[in-house]
């Protein structure tokens, strides 16, 4: 594994220690090599300082899983910009706002993608922000004379040169401040335990605007992996591309390894991804018996998955050396540096599997919000960041997530785990998907609602055969659910987390 400074050095060193290996391949089957990464960027860079880009200014782009993404971000680390990925489901109030708190100097954006007008949304937006310009980049990134750029950032230094937000699903999405060397401490930490190779081909299926996709960039440069790039996930397409392309890594998260095994089950008999070594994931729990149903129908060791968030990503994660019983049931152990405890709801730091709020210092933590007045609440007095996720930690160090603070049911005063009851119905034969919430209750305070996936729609669950489901695995009565709604699917996030509080407004009433 390379190490290096910041991001720009690190390019440059794979550059030399593998020019000719392909960094990516995408759906067309164009290619790109770690020397065309860089001359590509170094390119890009000079146009971008010939039309007034330098070192500090606040760039905030909105592309999709693109090579040109690619180039994009190693270019603005070339000038020593300070880079704002924005997720391209982000609409006009969010782009607004995030473009207006971080004084954006620049917005780029594709014309019209899936059907959505992002060039008319950015000028919009523009009218309205002074000194916001817009670059509208279809797969074409502007160019400039190399000779022309300064000398490269320093990489004994390490200021902030991102901008990440996070998804903003019920509220004003909040920006952490990132390093090069935060972002690559969550790199390392994931290259080391699902150890990566320089002949590994990982599927890159979750935005690349995401910190987990730009994760994955450093995974690259770091250990000579090559990415398969997957402009937007789509279960039927994408699987097929990946067995195509000889995917050993298949990311990233519930939502895609379903999709994985789905097309794996339309051809039982032929393996869909015969050179698979693990899938990797992340983003949302999963439950655990994915794990083991993809370990028997994919092959590989099944899935090795991490938690983290905007704010930290990467501080706990599975290895590939780990049995099944932490694959399955946990998140595996903290990464390199990491140092996490956790605290119970009366604030009372937790024993050994005790269940507490998940709290961590690490060498991948943000450097703080830039809306400073929030970090007061997101630290406690020990300087501990406060994920807001209840997990446990056992003996061994490992992370088992058993849900978010703010998603524990309390029903007659009894606190329901809602990810406990989700766990348990997804093994049910007639769920394919699940979620469960709290419904504001009159008399109960609050209730526990299932909303299910049948896995046919023809032959959908009724309450009563779930709720003896729960009692025969040895659920107490006092959790069971009260309500059943069926839908289509779940709504998630790019990244496969359920958005709750899309389902507690169509139901709760």
């Amino acid at each position: 594994m390379l190490e290096a400074g910041n991001l720009w050095e690190l390019v440059e060193k794979r550059a030399e220690a593998t020019p000719q290996a392909v960094f990516a391949v995408d759906e067309d089957d164009r290619t790109l090599t770690f020397a065309e990464l860089r001359t590509a960027a170094e390119r890009a860079a000079a146009g971008l300082q010939y039309n007034g880009i330098g070192e500090g200014d606040v760039i905030s782009w909105q592309l999709p899983t693109w090579f040109e993404s690619a180039v994009l971000v190693t270019a603005l680390s070339r000038i020593g910009a300070i880079q704002n990925p924005m997720l391209p489901i982000y609409r006009q109030r969010e782009v607004s706002f995030i473009c207006g708190q971080a004084s954006s100097k620049l917005l780029v954006v594709p014309t019209v993608w899936r059907g959505f007008d992002f060039e008319e949304m950015a000028r919009t937006i523009a009218a309205g922000q002074p000194g916001l310009e817009i670059l509208v980049a279809d797969k074409v990134l502007p160019q400039g004379d190399v000779t022309q750029l300064p000398p490269p950032p320093d990489p004994t230094q390490d200021p902030v040169r991102w901008l990440f937000y996070t998804s903003g699903t019920t509220a004003d999405p909040k920006g952490a401040k990132h390093t090069d060397r935060t972002v690559m401490a969550s790199a390392i930490a994931m290259s080391l335990r699902q150890d990566l190779r320089a002949e590994d081909k990982a599927a890159m299926v979750f935005p690349f605007t995401h910190i987990g996709g730009i994760g994955w960039l450093y995974n690259a440069l770091l250990t000579g992996c090559q990415l398969l790039f997957v402009e937007a996930f789509d279960a039927k397409t994408t699987p097929a591309f990946l067995a195509r392309k000889g995917v050993t890594v298949a990311g990233a998260g519930t939502p895609f390894h379903m999709a994985y095994l789905a097309a794996q089950r339309e051809q039982p008999d032929t393996p869909l991804f015969p050179d698979l070594r693990l899938c990797t994931g992340g983003g949302a729990p999963k439950p655990p018996q994915l794990h083991y149903d993809c370990k028997a129908e994919l092959g590989g060791v099944g899935i090795v998955s991490g938690y983290g968030l905007t704010e930290a990503p990467i501080i706990v994660m599975a290895s590939v050396d780990d049995n099944d019983e932490v694959l399955a049931e946990t998140e595996g152990q903290a990464t390199p540096g990491v140092e996490l405890i956790t605290v119970k709801l009366d604030g009372i730091v937790a024993g050994v599997g005790e269940e507490g709020e998940i709290r961590a210092k690490a060498p991948q933590l943000m450097k703080g919000y830039l809306d400073s007045s929030l970090d007061a609440d997101a630290f406690d007095d020990g300087g501990w960041f406060k994920t807001g996720d209840l997990g446990t930690i056992d003996a061994g160090g490992n992370v088992r997530i058993t849900g978010r603070v703010k998603d524990i049911i309390i029903r007659n005063m009894e606190n329901i785990s809602a990810k406990e009851l989700e766990d348990i119905l997804f093994t049910h034969p007639k769920v394919a998907d699940v979620a469960v919430l709290g419904l504001p209750d009159p008399r109960t305070g609050e209730r526990a609602c299932a909303v299910v996936v049948a896995a046919e729609a023809a032959d959908p669950p009724v309450l009563q055969e779930l709720c003896q489901f729960l009692l025969a695995a040895g659920l107490m009565k006092q959790k069971l659910p009260e309500q059943l709604e069926l839908v289509d699917a779940l709504p998630r996030n790019p990244t496969g987390k359920v958005l709750k509080y899309e389902l507690r407004d169509r139901f709760k009433s």
